[in-house]
């Protein structure tokens, strides 16, 4: 039987970039998959996808056992989304937008002054409240978005990287009310770059990368495929970089990954110490200065080095992106795009499916479309 989110076969294509490559997923209901891959692998696409704002060249999916395709205002009623950008009304306050999106599932006024209340304490925004969104900060923002988002516990959440700009506190606040959306029965897709994330939150991970997926499991079965021990080395000269890896693979039992914003490499090893003695030894005699050097297991992000050969926020090739400008929705509308060709921040999504619960419209997609509009990635 299907899971909540089940997809046999997506592709999408913008000109000459293959966005999504035969895409194959299933989330049984209740758990938490984690997506990723580098930027530009196919994440946000998938991800549109499966919420209705993108029509995929081939293959189907369903969400919540209703056909995307076919039913997409179906879809509408029974999803949340939290996209890659904050879509808040930058003219209204944040306790007015939580209200707005509230009333627009038509929960009643007391409800949803209730729901708004609650939701600012929990996002740490009570103090601003009665500002207006404009005067924000970029994490204030995502936050009320990501609030926004959780108005109402629908059946199936999707979170495009939503942790993104967050900072440690609210990081931990936000997982901790995803654990109890799914504790309530929510199933969740969550996209991150966070590998730490996705080791925390999520039940299974797939990895996408150049439009396709190209591993899947448990993070404990994933990080059993990059084998023993890892020899980790941070470089002090970025300029040498390109040295050190020669090293370590000559040395390690196989590729050196090698994160060039923090000067880390890593290596599959063999032979424990022994090994970190001839590294250091090597390093040394060609005059490379390290600031540290260890033996460790591996972790999710040695696995993902090891699958795409690239950290997370490396760029990707594929042109993933937010926006359906060569595509259509699912619902036949225009991608969102003006007579002139400029961006429509309003018109998807607004009076063509009830919300979660019986309403009027569905937030996830109104609320959503200003972040469709940008161009593949």
């Amino acid at each position: 039987m299907p899971g909540a989110i089940h997809a046999e076969g997506l592709v999408k294509t913008f000109g000459d970039v293959r966005a999504l490559d035969g895409v194959d997923l299933d989330v049984p209901q209740g758990t938490v998959l984690g997506l990723l891959g580098p930027n530009g692998a196919g994440k946000t696409t998938t991800v549109r996808i499966l919420t209705t704002l993108l029509r995929p060249d081939s293959g189907r999916a369903e969400v919540a056992g209703i056909d995307v395709l076919t039913h997409p205002n179906d879809v509408r009623r029974s999803i949340g989304l939290s996209g890659q950008f904050a879509a808040v009304d930058e003219y209204l306050t944040g306790r007015e937008n939580l209200r707005m999106v509230a009333r627009l599932y038509q929960l009643s006024g007391a409800h949803a002054r209730r729901r708004a209340d609650e939701l600012l304490e929990r996002f740490n925004l009570a103090d601003a409240a009665d500002r207006i969104a404009k005067n924000y900060s970029g994490g204030m923002r995502r936050r009320l978005d990501l609030a926004a988002a959780l108005v109402v516990s629908p059946p199936v959440m999707f979170m495009d990287e939503p942790t993104t700009g967050l900072d440690p506190r609210n990081r931990q606040a936000l997982w901790e009310v995803m654990k109890e959306l799914v504790a309530g029965g929510t199933t969740l897709m969550l996209t991150t770059q966070y590998l730490e994330e996705a080791d925390h939150l999520a039940d299974s991970i797939a990895v996408v990368d150049h439009g396709r997926i190209i591993a899947r499991g448990t993070s404990d079965e994933l990080k059993r495929r990059s084998g023993g021990d890892v020899v980790e080395v941070i470089a002090r000269d970025a300029t040498r970089l390109d040295e050190t890896r020669a090293i370590l693979n000559r040395l390690g039992d196989g590729e050196a990954g090698v994160d060039t914003h923090t000067r880390r490499l890593t290596v599959p090893a063999v032979g424990g110490a022994k090994l970190l003695v001839e590294v250091i030894r090597e390093l040394d005699a060609v005059g490379i200065e390290i600031d540290d050097i260890g033996l460790r297991r591996p972790t999710l992000d040695d696995v993902f080095i090891s699958l795409t050969g690239r950290t997370a926020e490396d760029p990707g090739l594929t042109g993933d992106g937010d926006a359906a400008d060569e595509g259509d929705t699912t619902d036949g509308s225009d991608g969102g795009k003006g007579p002139d060709g400029a961006a429509n921040t309003t018109s998807r999504g607004k009076g063509t499916a009830p919300a979660a619960g019986g309403g009027a419209i569905a937030p996830a997609a109104a609320r959503t479309s200003r972040n469709t509009e940008e161009g593949p990635r």
